[in-house]
């Protein structure tokens, strides 16, 4: 008699979540645990969003950092449903769709990505743009298109947060604007990049002062309004006028996580053990920025993209390990450094080390990312097409 074949069901089709149905199919399976792997998404596309800001320089193509699920799943046994999580039963083992359907798990792997916090600051929710979706670049870039083509004389845009995101956009949009642009950056701390490197900070503040991108440093955002930030500095409110607004600040975990019958963090995170597993329910794993994990030594995790990578790979073999009866492997991170793009043609690194800037930097970073994207073929079809467009455009002149 054949066992009952084994449901691996994964959440959230980011970093942490594609990563881990890709790895799980190149284990050696026996016939008799072959499982039944289901990603979950609410898009149709995968995104590999640190190159998601070269998409409002023209850089890359849509096509390159956000292929189709489907493409990148053809040759697996991965069934891919696209569908928003509603409900998680962890004692039924189900999950409940927003198609009024529910799928039955035995291996759960929870890697719903953050969503950004835009109820914190009155007018945010209504007229900051923030910068984490395909979707939300194809808003920006749209605004952004429309002040490019009416009769205005500067395009002033407010970013806040000076942290990676925040920027990596400043500098990529002060590229697009030139000398249009009207940009700046505001930090409620004394210092951008607080937790970076001090040469990546240095190379950013130099790309910044550079592109003329105004700071305003130990200042926090009152309200938003449809063409105006309000800016509190020492005591003082400020009134800015604005065309756009970017939100860069925070992560949220979404609902259905926040009421899972586990433990969270007081952020709302699940806490996971050394194995990424969920505490008190070995079945289910979490990881990348639903996650508050700290490794076997100890060590908090940042949620970062290079972090996420590194837990599918564990929780990967750690699902196989549990179904075919081998040990498992506790998470150890190991940072292998930072990279950040700084506008058109440029870039920083610190890292193993490496500390490189300017174009060498803005070389590897693009090759590093090559390697990273999740499947051979589309690793083929991305190199050849950022080998062949210059050739092209060239031809084209």
């Amino acid at each position: 008699m054949n066992k009952q074949t084994i449901r691996i069901c994964i959440l959230g089709g980011g970093f942490g979540g594609l990563y881990t149905a890709l790895r799980l199919t190149q284990f050696p399976w026996d016939n008799s645990y072959q499982p039944e792997i289901t990603l979950i998404d609410k898009s149709d596309r995968f995104l590999f969003s640190p190159l998601l800001y070269e998409l409002m320089t023209g850089e890359m193509q849509s096509w390159e950092i956000a292929p189709p699920f489907e493409e990148l799943l053809s040759g697996t046994d991965i069934l891919f449903k696209q569908a928003c999580v509603t409900g998680i039963d962890i004692e039924a083992r189900e999950i409940q769709l927003d198609n009024e359907t529910s799928i039955s798990y035995d291996k759960l792997v929870v890697a719903i990505g953050g969503k950004t916090p835009l109820d914190i600051i009155p007018g945010a929710k209504d007229h900051a743009i923030p910068f984490r979706t395909l979707n939300d670049a194809y808003r920006l870039g749209e605004r952004l298109r429309i002040l490019e083509q009416s009769d205005a004389d500067k395009i002033r845009v407010a970013i806040v947060g000076g942290g990676y995101s925040g920027v990596e956009l400043a500098c990529k949009l002060a590229d697009r604007l030139g000398e249009r642009g009207r940009l700046r950056l505001i930090e409620k701390q004394a210092t951008i990049l607080a937790t970076s490197p001090q040469f990546n900070r240095e190379a950013a503040k130099k790309a910044l002062e550079k592109r003329l991108v105004w700071l305003d440093l130990d200042t926090e955002v009152q309200s938003i309004t449809s063409d105006t930030i309000s800016l509190l500095y020492k005591g003082q409110i400020d009134t800015i006028p604005v065309d756009i607004v970017l939100w860069t600040v925070g992560t949220q975990v979404s609902e259905s996580i926040q009421k899972l019958p586990l433990k969270h963090d007081q952020r709302g995170l699940l806490t996971t053990n050394a194995f990424l597993q969920a505490s008190d329910r070995p079945e289910i794993y979490a990881l990348g920025d639903v996650a508050n994990c700290q490794d076997i030594t100890g060590q908090q995790v940042p949620a970062t993209a290079q972090s996420a990578l590194q837990q599918s790979d564990f929780c990967a073999w750690n699902i196989w390990a549990s179904i075919t009866r081998r040990p498992l492997l506790p998470f150890r991170y190991f940072s292998m450094g930072e990279m950040m793009t700084l506008g058109i043609d440029n870039a920083t690194i610190s890292g193993l080390g490496v500390k490189l800037e300017g174009i060498p930097a803005y070389i590897l970073r693009r090759l590093i990312y090559l390697y990273r994207l999740p499947t051979l073929k589309h690793q083929l079809n991305v190199g050849l097409n950022w080998i062949t467009q210059p050739v092209i455009e060239l031809l084209a002149r």
